[in-house]
């Protein structure tokens, strides 16, 4: 079952703040300038939908924008986002089980592997992958491991209270960036943040 943040939408950004600051929002708009015009964009995992407003500021119209989020919660406060004149379309699903087989330039996953088992990130970067045209872009920003004690103490406390909470099946981090390297994603852009804990890269879909 995939985890739920139902319960947390109402308080989620509020305490992301509180723990890092704006890191998080820094390290996902950092990304936002990848974003062509006028391209088809799947965003799995949005949250709030904070992140639609940021899109906005950069591209105000001509994009299409497919927003996959399992929290009806979380889309409802998305749904109240300023979009600009950007076409929204909202589906209460998690991103390996969308319909079709519509296939996007734009791929954002914002901290969405780190719910997961290293089985279960399998299954949905290859989900991913697969809507991902040739040559598309992808967007990650996640954690990731690093050798500071504090970032070890603030992970496990960060996984065991969203466990918890919101069900996540995660007990560790997973290899995220063992995925993008095995499918041959070509880094175009990447920085740190929050002292490494963080890492934003921009991701080149190969054509084959």
């Amino acid at each position: 079952m995939a985890a739920n943040y139902d319960n947390s939408a109402w308080f989620y950004d509020h305490l992301s703040r509180l723990v890092y600051g704006k890191a998080l929002v820094r390290s996902q708009v950092y990304l936002l300038k990848h974003i062509p015009a006028n391209s088809n964009i799947l965003i799995a995992g949005g949250g709030t939908g904070w992140i639609l407003e940021e899109i906005a500021k950069v591209r105000p119209s001509g994009l299409t924008i497919t927003y996959a989020e399992v929290s009806p919660n979380m889309i409802s406060l998305s749904k109240k986002r300023n979009t600009g004149s950007n076409k929204v379309i909202f589906i209460n699903k998690p991103v390996e089980n969308l319909d079709g087989d519509r296939l996007y330039d734009v791929l954002l996953t914002p901290f969405l592997f780190d719910n997961f088992t290293e089985e279960t990130l399998q299954k949905v970067f290859a989900h991913s992958h697969n809507r991902l045209k040739s040559g598309g872009i992808w967007l990650n920003t996640d954690f990731r491991p690093t050798d500071k004690w504090w970032h070890s103490f603030l992970l496990k406390s960060m996984i065991v209270f969203f466990r918890l909470i919101c069900g996540i099946e995660a007990k560790k981090l997973p290899k995220i960036e063992k995925q993008f390297e095995g499918y041959q994603y070509e880094p175009i852009d990447q920085k740190s943040f929050f002292g490494e804990f963080i890492l934003s890269t921009a991701y080149q879909k190969l054509s084959h």
